[in-house]
């Protein structure tokens, strides 16, 4: 604004000049026209008008200079008003600049302070770890220095028993000795006559108990005749040809091509992590063609993960969200299997009704085995058994049957419920209305209640029978699946935790802990307070590694 100003007086003073140099101009051009000096009669009146011009002249001059000093003095003001302004303005700028360079450095010193805050605080939260860390040391080393201690006051104990049992071995061999020597003494016979003339005793006694233990064997052989004719009957029962079948724990599944591993692996393994951790299902995927392994201690559970599997490869698409949606409709696939194969058992058996709880527990029987033995096979095995010694007998087959076809139900609760399948399957039974005499035969069937009826005897019988074949049942598969369920039973005691796999034949196991209840310190003390319990309750080859996974989603629907 003051150089506008500036600019505009000097405009104004120019413009000044320029009017008064062209008034000069013009006052000079009228003296120039005025007439020229003629005859005596004019000279006078050209006189006075010279006279006229020259003072017109001398006026416009001076008003020029009036002019010219006027727009001088304006053209000064205004000079003086502009740079007075100009100053001011420089003067409030200066100010304004100075008032954002003290905001400025409010602002920056705000931030600073809440960075070295920031700093502050993660620098405590870190000596805090650093304590605890040094705390626990401090305890383990103490542990350490006090089992350390322990042992060697065990081996001074030890060192010191050893000394005082060879003193003592010695002592009693000294013992011995002389009383072998005393006894020779006394006797007047040696060690080997003495232990002749026992002999010769003993043999007689023997002989004399023996005359009369099978003088009694006869007679209760003839007074059991009836008896002992049906246990033969009974015998030649158990000879009856059945299938020997043993359960695997291996699943093999075809694919339509090998590049369809490629996909169930996904990528950076995403995909069979997903599949494993929801499915608890090992994949073995090896060299051979077109296939890969499903592998799991859990029948039922490896029945999910096949089916889930075989709903991927069928479609195309896997990715962890579509492996969810299977896992859920293959799991209500098994259950709905699980109802049609207790129906199917009591087709074959000829059991006309049951309640239908009964049925889906019977049902969920066909994915259990018991010693490698598919327990639901069994059943059925022992209730056909139980059914023909009973029709020997002269007794109703159908209630020997019911029996024995529910003397194993309580093994489909026995991850739920604690105590002993006989015990659990007749509590069940009673439940949903079977009759006394069915419960008895399940409670009964090992001894835990005394069998107090024929049917009872007969289930005992058969089920003998069935798990005694060459071949039914493998022994070291029972042990084997126990410690994998005892280890997945460690972990899920735990608080906190919501799902527990064990996977690669016992060699991991995989922890889900739920986010909100378990940290991440917390995930690492859970995952070697499972693996202590581990070491010091299971006896295992080689080694067991437990991963504790502790994963946060955010769902949100869009509509």
């Amino acid at each position: 604004m003051g150089v506008l100003l500036a600019v505009l007086g000097a405009c104004l003073f120019m413009g000044l000049v320029v009017i008064a140099v062209l008034l000069l101009r013009v006052l000079g051009a009228g003296a120039l026209a005025a007439p020229r000096p003629g005859t005596d009669d004019e000279q006078p009146t050209e006189h006075v008008d010279t006279q006229q011009a020259a003072e017109r002249r001398e006026q416009a001059e001076l008003e020029a200079a009036e002019l010219i000093r006027r727009a001088e003095e304006t053209a000064r003001a205004v000079q003086e008003r502009a740079e007075s302004e100009s100053a001011l303005r420089a003067s409030l700028a200066e100010a304004q600049a100075h008032e954002l360079g003290r905001k400025s450095a409010e602002t920056f010193r705000v931030q600073a302070e809440a960075e070295v805050r920031q700093l502050r605080s993660e620098l405590h939260a870190q000596d805090a770890r650093l304590v605890q860390r040094e705390q626990r040391l401090e305890v383990r080393t103490a542990a350490i220095d006090e089992q350390a201690r322990q042992l060697e006051t065990r081996d001074h104990d030890l060192a010191a028993r050893e000394v005082e049992v060879a003193r003592r071995r010695a002592e009693l061999v000294d013992l011995e000795e002389e009383r072998r020597q005393t006894l020779e003494t006394v006797a007047r016979l040696t060690a080997a006559q003495a232990r002749a003339e026992l002999v010769k005793v003993v043999e007689a006694d023997a002989r004399r108990d023996a005359a009369v233990l099978i003088r009694d064997i006869e007679a209760q052989a003839r007074e059991q005749g009836e008896d002992r004719a049906r246990k033969i009957v009974t015998l030649a029962i158990q000879r009856v040809a059945s299938e020997a079948t043993t359960e695997s724990v291996v699943s093999v599944l075809h694919l339509p091509n090998d590049e369809m591993k490629g996909r169930i692996i996904g990528r950076e393994g995403r995909n069979i992590r997903s599949f494993e951790a929801v499915t608890g299902v090992n994949v073995i995927i090896d060299d051979t063609p077109e296939a890969v392994l499903l592998s799991c201690f859990d029948p039922v559970r490896r029945e999910v993960g096949k089916i889930t599997l075989e709903a991927l490869v069928s479609d195309g698409r896997i990715h962890p969200h579509r492996i969810e949606e299977e896992y859920d409709r293959a799991r209500r696939e098994v259950e709905a299997r699980c109802i049609r194969a207790g129906e199917d058992a009591l087709m074959q058996t000829g059991i006309a009704e049951m309640h239908p709880e009964l049925i889906a527990l019977l049902g969920r029987l066909r994915y259990r085995t018991s010693y490698g033995q598919n327990v639901l096979a069994h059943l059925v095995e022992c209730a056909h058994l139980a059914g023909i010694m009973a029709a020997e007998l002269r007794l109703p087959p159908a209630l020997a049957k019911r029996g024995t076809l529910l003397h194993d139900l309580g093994k489909a609760l026995t991850h739920e419920v604690e105590g002993s399948h006989a015990l659990i399957g007749a509590e069940i039974a009673r439940r949903y209305g079977e009759d006394e005499e069915v419960v008895h035969a399940v409670e009964a069937h090992h001894n835990e209640v005394e069998p107090r009826s024929i049917e009872a005897v007969l289930t005992q019988a058969a089920d003998q029978i069935s798990g005694g074949r060459p071949g039914a049942r493998r022994e070291s598969l029972e042990s084997y699946v126990k410690r994998l369920e005892r280890i997945e039973q460690i972990a899920g005691e735990r608080p906190g935790v919501e799902k527990v796999f064990a996977m690669q034949a016992g060699r991991e196991v995989r922890v889900m802990v739920v986010s909100d209840q378990v940290d991440d310190i917390a995930t690492h003390m859970l995952a070697r307070d499972v693996a202590k319990q581990i070491e010091d309750e299971l006896t295992y080859p080689g080694q067991i590694r437990v991963t504790v996974v502790r994963e946060t989603r955010a769902v949100e629907v869009a509509r």
